[in-house]
């Protein structure tokens, strides 16, 4: 899960085009959007869009997407979780 979890923060940091932020810096435990990050809504298209294509895991409901992108850990988890058998 680790790795997932490191794969994850380079991901993020390139759709969304987080310059200033190393993945070191990313916290797996702070939140994800609305936090310190500034992700909002656009920026979850993109994460769903990336979430779909490299992972084959649908997000299909806003309630579903809340819950996943409450946290880098949560997003990790639910990929884990839920992931098609293929990896990225």
């Amino acid at each position: 899960m680790n790795t997932l979890t490191e794969e994850l923060k380079i991901k993020l940091i390139d759709i969304l085009n987080l310059t200033d932020i190393q993945p070191e810096d990313m916290n797996e435990d702070a939140q994800l959007v609305g936090g310190d990050l500034g992700i909002d809504s656009i920026d979850v298209l993109e994460m769903v869009v990336m979430v779909e294509k490299d992972y084959g895991v649908v997000i299909n409901s806003q309630e579903v997407g809340e819950k996943v992108f409450s946290s880098l850990k949560a997003l990790a988890e639910y990929i884990n979780e839920t992931r098609t058998g293929h990896s990225a």
